[in-house]
C-alpha cells in the first residue's frame, strides 16, 4: 500500500513530513546508539530528523546520514533547508535564521527579503552541484554520490528558483492560483463551504489526534492560502518557488508536464516541529485553550536545534583551490545586495563528526548489491509514502541490532481509521519479512519501531 498515491490531500510531493522530528539514535527504550553510526533516511521529506539526531550527539560521536528521496525537487529543498541551518550566526542572526527557515519550509508566499535569501542560496547550491569535486564543499551537503543527470536536474531546479520559468504564452506560475486550484480539486462541490471543511479537519481530526496546539486561525490561513508561519508584521506575497515543481499528466493519450503546487494541503507543516515539546510551559492552557500555538512551538524547537548545531559547528577549513589557484567554489561579488548578510557554501559551519550524503533516487533496491553497504546501517528510517519500496533485502544492509523506524499513517487525514490500522499491520508484515521484530520498549501510533533479529 502506498499512502502517497491514494490521497489527493497529501499530494504527490512530500515537502514536509507527516510526523514530528525524532532522534533516530534513540530507538530502543533509553539505550542510545553511540560511537560511529550510519543512519539511512528513506523519504523523510525534510531535515527534521537530521537536525534532531545531530542535536542529541555527544562530542565523541560520529554520525553519517544517508538520504534517499523519491524526487529531485525534494532533494533540492533538503539542500536549501540544510544550507540555511548551517549558516553561521555571523552571517545571519539566530532569530532571523529561524524565521527565514520556517517561512521557506512552510509558506507558499514569503516576504521579499526571504525571497532574496532563497535566490542567493539557490545560486550557491547551483554552483556546488555543478562543480566536479571529489569531496563536497561541505560534508553536510554531499551530492557527489548522485548521478550526473540528477545533479543536472538539481541545477535546473535551483535556476528555476532564481528565474521562474515562463513562456511567450504564459507568465510564471502563480503559486496562489496553484494552491487554490489544488484546494478546489480536493474539495470539489464542498469548495464553497470550505471553511467548514477546514474546521472539521482541524477539530475532528488533528485536535482529536492530539494536535490541540494547532491554532484555528493559523490552520485556516494555511488551508486557504498556504501560509503557515507569519511571525512578524510583514507582507507575505512573494512566491516561495521552492514549493513549485513539475508533474506529468496524461491528456488524451499525450503526456503533459505542468508546474504547480503538488504537496500537502490538509495535514500542515506544523507536524514536523510544532506539535511536540519538552517544555511543559508551551503546552499550558487557559480557559481550555492553548496559550501557545504550533507556530510558537515550531519557532522554539527550530531555534533550539540551530543552537545545537552552533555548539557543534567548527571553523570551515581553508577553501580548496584548483591548480590555477582559483577558488573551486565561486563566491558572489561583494557588491551584491546584502552580500554581507549571506553565506557562501565554503563559509557554512562544518559540524564536527557529521556528514549528510544524498544517494540516487533508485538507490534503495541497489544498496544490497554493493559490498560497502553490507550490514552497514545502524538505524533506518522510512516515511509512510515510501513503505512500498521496503523489501526483505533490507536485512542485508542493516547492521547487527539495527533499528528500523517507520512513519505510520496517523496524520494522513484522508485515510479512515480502518485504513490507518491496515497500514500499520502492513508495515509490521514488511518488517517481519525483512527479519525485524517489534520493539518491546516503545509503543506508538506515530512510528512503528523494530530491531533486527539475530540470525
Amino acid at each position: 500500500m502506498s499512502t502517497g498515491r491514494t490521497m489527493e490531500g497529501a499530494g504527490c510531493v512530500t515537502w514536509w513530513g507527516f510526523s514530528p522530528a525524532r532522534d533516530l539514535l534513540l530507538c530502543r527504550g533509553s539505550e542510545r546508539q553511540e560511537g560511529e553510526v550510519n543512519v539511512l533516511l528513506v523519504g523523510s521529506g525534510d531535515p527534521r530528523h537530521i537536525l534532531k539526531t545531530i542535536a542529541g550527539l555527544r562530542d565523541t560521536d560520529t554520525l553519517h546520514i544517508w538520504v534517499i528521496e523519491n524526487s529531485m525537487d525534494v532533494v533540492a529543498r533538503q539542500l536549501l533547508l540544510l544550507f540555511l541551518s548551517l549558516t553561521p550566526q555571523e552571517s545571519m542572526g539566530l532569530h532571523e535564521k529561524t524565521e527565514v527557515f520556517l517561512e521557506l519550509f512552510g509558506n507558499s508566499e514569503v516576504r521579499s527579503q526571504t525571497e532574496e535569501t532563497l535566490r542567493h542560496v539557490a545560486s550557491q547550491l547551483s554552483l556546488s552541484v555543478t562543480e566536479t569535486l571529489e569531496k563536497p564543499a561541505n560534508p553536510c551537503l554531499d551530492t557527489t554520490h548522485l548521478r550526473f543527470k540528477e545533479r543536472d536536474d538539481l541545477d535546473r531546479i535551483f535556476k528555476q528558483w532564481i528565474h521562474p520559468p515562463s513562456s511567450a504564452r504564459s507568465a510564471p506560475v502563480s503559486i496562489a492560483k496553484a494552491w487554490d486550484g489544488r484546494v478546489r480539486q480536493h474539495l470539489g462541490t464542498r469548495y464553497d463551504s470550505r471553511v467548514g471543511c477546514f474546521d472539521w479537519d482541524l477539530t475532528m481530526k488533528l485536535h482529536q489526534k492530539g494536535c490541540g496546539v494547532i491554532n484555528k486561525q493559523h490552520y485556516k490561513l494555511w488551508r486557504e492560502r498556504g501560509v503557515a508561519f507569519e511571525m512578524r508584521e510583514g507582507i507575505y506575497q512573494m512566491a516561495n518557488e521552492s514549493l513549485l515543481s513539475m508533474r506529468v499528466f496524461s491528456h488524451r493519450g499525450d503526456k503533459m508536464a505542468m508546474r504547480g503546487y503538488w504537496g500537502d494541503i490538509v495535514s500542515s507543516p506544523y507536524l514536523s516541529f510544532g506539535i511536540e515539546t519538552d517544555d511543559e510551559k508551551l503546552l499550558q492552557k487557559q480557559n481550555g485553550q492553548h496559550v501557545k500555538t504550533a507556530q510558537d512551538i515550531s519557532y522554539v524547537n527550530v531555534q533550539a536545534l540551530f543552537k545545537s548545531l552552533s555548539s557543534r559547528g567548527g571553523t570551515p577549513p581553508a577553501q580548496p583551490c584548483s591548480e590555477e589557484g582559483k577558488a573551486l567554489v565561486t563566491v558572489e561579488p561583494a557588491s551584491q545586495p546584502e552580500a554581507h548578510h549571506k553565506s557562501q557554501i565554503n563559509e557554512l559551519m562544518h559540524l564536527n563528526g557529521v556528514s549528510v550524503t544524498f544517494l540516487p533516487l533508485d538507490s534503495l533496491s541497489k544498496l544490497p548489491e554493493k559490498q560497502k553497504y553490507s550490514h552497514f546501517f545502524n538505524s533506518i528510517y522510512c516515511a509512510a509514502s515510501m513503505v512500498h519500496h521496503l523489501s526483505p533485502t533490507l536485512r542485508q544492509i542493516a547492521a547487527p541490532k539495527a533499528a528500523l523506524v517507520v512513519e505510520l499513517a496517523k496524520y494522513l487525514l484522508d485515510l479512515t481509521k480502518e485504513q490507518e490500522v491496515g497500514f500499520a499491520e502492513k508495515v509490521g508484515d514488511i518488517a517481519k519479512e525483512a527479519g525485524f521484530e517489534p520493539s518491546r520498549e516503545e509503543k506508538s501510533d506515530v512510528y512503528a519501531t523494530f530491531t533486527l533479529q539475530k540470525e
